[in-house]
């Protein structure tokens, strides 16, 4: 099947993104290999620029804008976009006219204004952030820039397993969590090409689980009332992002708030590194008793997506 990304896009975008987004490293802990019964490599992108891995989407699609960029940049998002895209625009030097739902973290609330852009808040809602992007952009001719339901900004997600494959070798297994999609779809587009034999599993929290119903139903279920602490994963799929996940996915491992909460602590305890909530959840799901009963995955990779939160939940 064809799909909106394929592997040439993420090389295309690696080699636009180099010298600009951070090669974040790949870290292992004896501690963490004990209880999980294998190796696990985490790749860490809550050191990216902003804090999280979507400073890759973010600029490559900022600059695939050419000149349709030159009235600024807009999007709705929780926190992680945002940031990434009003870095994204200063970097470009246009405006960046950002929606984010009044219930934002302030850490990433003050992550954009920190970055100069024009913030706008609106209720915690799909349809209120995008019609609040929407009268924005008729006001000023700005470009949507979607947070994840981009071909652009999901080949810019990919190249983080990209590096991640080219730092740690081949593996047994990846795991990435599942929100709108962007990482996870990115990601599965990119080890799918590199490494054709490793598994490729989701991780999402029980109480946002749209994409573990989806797949498992084999048809498209949006997301309905989530309840998680994990902020960065209350978002629907998209058209974009759904027909890679459903295609490519061997499962989604749901991990309750408990859960992520334990993998929070573990990274804190064994590496010295703030995860937040969506960026420890992939490494929640290795940990499951679910996962520990796979065989044959001896190294397995997972993507710490970011690692912004306004304080510690324990």
């Amino acid at each position: 099947m064809e799909y909106s990304v394929s592997i040439e896009d993420v090389f295309a975008a690696a080699a636009r993104l180099d010298g600009i987004v951070k090669r974040t490293p790949v870290v292992s802990a004896e501690g963490i290999d004990e209880i999980a019964g294998r190796q696990v490599l985490m790749k860490c992108e809550n050191l990216q620029h902003i804090g999280a891995f979507k400073f890759r989407g973010a600029t490559n699609a900022v600059i695939m804008l050419g000149d349709a960029a030159e009235k600024g940049v807009c999007t709705h998002s929780s926190g992680n976009h945002a940031q990434a895209l009003s870095m994204a625009a200063k970097n470009r030097g246009v405006d960046a006219y950002i929606v984010m739902p009044k219930t934002a973290p302030r850490v990433k609330v003050l992550g954009v204004k920190d970055q100069g852009a024009e913030l706008t808040f609106c209720e915690p809602t799909l349809a209120a952030r995008e019609s609040t992007a929407g009268e924005i952009i008729d006001r000023t001719g700005a470009a949507l820039v979607h947070p994840y339901d981009n071909p652009d900004v999901i080949a810019g997600q990919g190249t983080a397993a990209l590096e991640f494959f080219q730092q740690a070798g081949e593996l047994d297994a990846i795991v990435s969590p599942v929100g709108g999609g962007g990482l996870m779809s990115g990601t599965s587009v990119t080890i799918r090409a590199v490494t054709p034999d490793a598994r490729i599993f989701g991780a999402e929290p029980a109480g946002a689980d749209d994409a573990a119903r989806s797949l498992e139903a084999g048809e498209f279920l949006p997301q309905t009332g989530p309840d998680t602490i994990c902020d960065g994963l209350l978002t629907s799929m998209g058209e974009h992002t759904w027909p890679i996940i459903r295609d490519h996915l061997e499962t989604i491992i749901r991990v309750t708030d408990e859960q992520v909460v334990e993998a929070m602590r573990l990274i804190l305890d064994n590496l010295g590194m703030v995860v937040e909530p969506s960026g420890a959840v992939s490494l929640a799901a290795v940990l499951t008793p679910e996962f520990k009963e796979l065989k044959g995955i001896d190294r397995v990779g997972v993507i710490l997506s970011g690692g912004n939160v306004d304080s510690l939940p324990f």
